[in-house]
């Protein structure tokens, strides 16, 4: 009989629904083959250049981002929540323990329009706690994929969208 554990987190206020993974494949269609059979799954969203998996067990968001050349990198980590009123929760804590925080609410990213905020770790490694607000069909504010040289190199749409960059500037 499968045992399941559950994992809790330091974070009392927000609920985290699952963790988020983001990778870099050369080819979209080879990694789809690949992934559907590693999780049992299949995507839960196929756009040009792009894929997502909602697996079950392990609870996690698997996103695929076509970007020839890149491919078996990470493009980037995150928490999905399940509210924007989470998000919020997040960059008020984030802020508090001085971690620079980048805002992005109501910006379409990866085919869907999301409340967000990104952070960057000790390594350069782009994180962002988000919430899905709906699908778009459009990739987002800014469709290409970032690419080494570009402070956010291999990150999908951080720091993309109009709010973020008049923020910076």
């Amino acid at each position: 009989m499968r045992q399941l554990v559950r994992y809790t987190s330091h974070i009392t206020e927000v609920a985290l629904s699952r963790a988020q993974l983001a990778l870099n494949v050369d080819d979209l269609d080879e990694a789809i083959t690949f992934y559907s059979k590693l999780f049992g799954t299949a995507p839960a969203k196929v756009k040009p250049g792009y894929a997502n998996f909602a697996v079950v067990d392990p609870p996690l968001k698997l996103v695929l981002i076509e970007n020839p050349g890149h491919g078996g990198t990470l493009n980037h980590l995150g928490v999905e929540v399940e509210t924007s009123q989470a998000v919020h929760a997040e960059i008020a804590r984030l802020s508090d323990d001085g971690l620079f925080t980048e805002e992005e609410i109501g910006t379409t990213c990866c085919f869907a329009t999301q409340d967000k905020v990104w952070v960057t770790g000790p390594s350069g490694e782009k994180w962002e706690v988000y919430t899905v607000l709906a699908d778009s069909d459009t990739f987002g504010t800014d469709s290409t994929m970032l690419v080494d040289g570009d402070e956010n190199a291999g990150t999908c749409c951080a720091g993309s969208s109009d709010d973020a960059r008049s923020a910076t500037a």
